[in-house]
């Protein structure tokens, strides 16, 4: 057992006797609790899209956490926690003119932009909005490293935040997103030097920032690498270098400098466990004439577990604690070829005596098993979601 398995995810898991994602809130909180230990005074707004449940908001926000929303839709479900509108920054870069406007409309003052004609349009249908301009990153240590999309160039940033001034905007930070599930300090030293000289060119225009903010990118501890092999992402390392940027940065703007940070993954995935079953353990030829086991289980890519592309997740066969293990492709359900994971570069071990309807528990599930999942493909339906309160915690 992992120190991300905690005994009432075990206790849940043991007690379920059907297929469902299970959520330790208790386990949340002690995680945003660590985070806030780990770096002091920062504003916390929790990346929605990572984990769109109820009760992991009303948790969060219950902590005094804000939330970072993608589009109006997440904004009235961060909203419908009882948070006020000041702590919800609307996060993604790419919103439509009636977007922005529904946005304005239910209170939300903060928005991001990396673009004159997204500045523009904050300007027509939200006057008066604080922006932050997201400088872009190129990714790299990231398991998935999000650039590209989002993002811009200081000289560019120059641009869209000297625009926004000028059409009654208020200027008011830079952004960053190092990529997600970031292993390494390098790119957060990157990151604080691109901010460094960011803030640098801004003041020589009159533009004084007085808010960053970092994005997500910290990482979760339960994965494995697609061999099977566990992560070990620098978590120690990487707070130390975020500290000792955000008191180099502190100490360039000659101000008070606020910093706000959104986690996601971080605080939800290893606080989140499948329960599926085994559909069955089979055996056949390929055409090259080489022999593969398959175990297929009843959860796979599109019911739960998206990202299986770039992690695999820890099993547990708890009908099975001991006894002769047997390399397996393991699959989805599905019939699409995409739905396999636990193959490449070293199949999974799993027990060979494993029979049809038995239990596996799926570890590590708690970021983007909810929101990635489709409504019926191949007419399977999404996961329920059981959630472990707070109360049985304390």
């Amino acid at each position: 057992m992992t120190a991300m398995f905690s005994d009432r995810l075990r206790t849940a898991l043991e007690l379920a006797d059907h297929d469902q994602i299970i959520f330790d809130l208790g386990g949340i909180e002690d995680a945003y609790g660590a985070l806030l230990t780990e770096l002091p005074g920062t504003a916390i707004r929790f990346a929605i899209k990572s984990c769109p449940v109820d009760g992991v908001l009303e948790t969060l926000a219950g902590r005094g956490s804000g939330f970072d929303a993608a589009s109006p839709q997440e904004i009235v479900q961060a909203l419908a926690t009882g948070v006020a509108p000041e702590l919800v920054h609307y996060g993604n870069t790419v919103k439509s003119d009636r977007n922005i406007a529904d946005a304005y409309q239910l209170g939300i003052r903060d928005f991001a932009t990396d673009s004159v004609p997204d500045v523009v349009a904050i300007a027509a249908n939200a006057p008066g909005s604080r922006v932050f301009c997201r400088l872009g990153t190129t990714g790299t240590g990231a398991l998935w490293g999000l650039n590209r999309k989002a993002g811009c160039s200081v000289r560019d940033a120059i641009v869209v935040l000297s625009i926004a001034r000028a059409q009654g905007l208020v200027p008011s930070g830079l952004s960053v997103h190092v990529g997600s599930q970031q292993m390494t300090t390098a790119a957060w030293q990157n990151a604080f030097d691109e901010i460094a000289f960011a803030m640098t060119e801004l003041a020589d225009v009159g533009i004084r920032i007085d808010r960053i903010n970092l994005g997500g990118g910290l990482p979760a501890l339960g994965y494995l690498d697609r061999a099977g092999t566990a992560l070990d992402p620098a978590l120690a390392a990487i707070f130390a270098t975020i500290r000792s940027g955000m008191r180099r940065l502190r100490e360039l703007s000659g101000t008070e400098l606020e910093f706000v940070m959104e986690p996601g993954r971080h605080l939800v995935a290893d606080h989140g466990a499948i329960r599926a079953h085994v559909v069955r353990l089979s055996e056949r030829e390929q055409p090259d004439g080489e022999r593969e086991r398959w175990l297929y289980l009843s959860c796979g890519k599109f019911n739960g577990l998206y990202e299986i592309d770039q992690v695999r997740y820890r099993m547990v066969f708890p009908t099975h604690p001991q006894g002769l293990q047997v390399p397996a492709v393991v699959a989805g359900p599905t019939c699409d070829s995409d739905d396999v994971f636990g193959q490449e570069p070293t199949p999974a071990q799993v027990p060979e005596a494993i029979f049809s309807g038995e239990p596996v528990w799926i570890l590590s599930c708690g970021a983007y098993s909810t929101s990635y999942t489709t409504q019926r493909f191949n007419g399977f339906e999404p996961l329920p979601v059981t959630v472990l309160p707070v109360a049985i915690h304390a």
